[in-house]
């Protein structure tokens, strides 16, 4: 998944640090990421700080084993060689190694949460960096703003060896499982049993968890659970959210195109049989 990157060990303590030469530099402009693409080696490379005016405003993200990363707000200078890519042409790029594309998730994260914290929610007020923890803090009240996190779900709803496959109607275009943010007051395992119900019409029972992943493109945190139908199994899409819902069987599932989700994991632990199939 996006966060193997192993031997590389991530490392998000903040520290109130100054960049130095050789740091790396994260800047987006347009939703965009300025980088370059080693196509001999399959590496997603960012610009080093040396190579931007040394007046641009910055933040330090985190470190990568031995090798630091920092935030750019903007600048008025881009270094030669590099070229601004979404996040979607990025994972497109991603053939063999994870670390750059989960820099790159990571660091999406951080700077969507940057540049909708830059004004207090309270008074108004131009926020500014804390020097002690990651935070931006109001200069007037003291308001105090920390990186969202959302919780969501990620569901395999089976039937025997059969399961749920869905795809929506927008975004993303292959085979997924049932999702969902978690609502205010509820525990995991009523997300799951609400966004079953909600996008495919189904009663579930033995809920089982399975695993978690960050998933910086949309702030969140991801938890997987594995759980089986109750009762009837008529599926009833939503038809708002979703373009396709079948029950599949586990040989024919059809698995996205890269292994860096948590809903491509399940669904392959699912087609080779890792996973246990449960007993009404």
């Amino acid at each position: 998944m996006i966060q193997d990157i192993q031997p590389e060990l991530f490392q998000n303590h903040y520290e109130h640090l100054k960049p130095e030469k050789g740091n790396r530099v994260l800047i987006f402009q347009q939703d965009k990421l300025l980088a370059r693409y080693d196509e001999t080696n399959r590496e997603i490379i960012y610009p080093r700080w040396e190579e931007f005016p040394s007046n641009s405003e910055i933040v330090y993200a985190f470190t990568l084993s031995d090798e630091r990363f920092f935030l750019m707000m903007e600048t008025e200078q881009i270094p030669d060689g590099y070229e601004w890519y979404s996040i979607r042409e990025l994972r497109g790029l991603v053939q063999l190694n994870n670390t750059g594309i989960f820099i790159a998730f990571t660091a999406w994260h951080l700077w969507k949460w940057y540049q909708s914290s830059r004004y207090c929610g309270c008074c108004g007020m131009k926020t500014e960096f804390d020097t002690k923890e990651r935070a931006m803090v109001c200069p007037k009240c003291g308001n105090k703003i920390y990186p969202r996190i959302n919780p969501a779900v990620i569901v395999g709803v089976t039937n025997g060896d059969h399961i749920v496959l869905t795809k929506y109607n927008v975004g993303y275009a292959y085979n997924a499982l049932i999702a969902g943010f978690t609502e205010i007051g509820e525990t995991m395992e009523e997300t799951v049993q609400r966004e079953v119900m909600e996008e495919v019409g189904l009663k579930v029972k033995n809920i089982r968890y399975y695993k978690s992943q960050p998933w910086g493109i949309a702030a969140d945190i991801l938890m997987g659970f594995f759980c089986e139908v109750d009762g009837v199994n008529t599926i009833h899409r939503d038809d708002n959210e979703l373009k396709y819902a079948e029950w599949v069987k586990r040989e024919d599932i059809e698995l996205q195109p890269d292994s860096l989700s948590l809903t491509n994991e399940m669904m392959m632990m699912f087609k080779s049989g890792q996973w246990p199939v449960g007993n009404d």
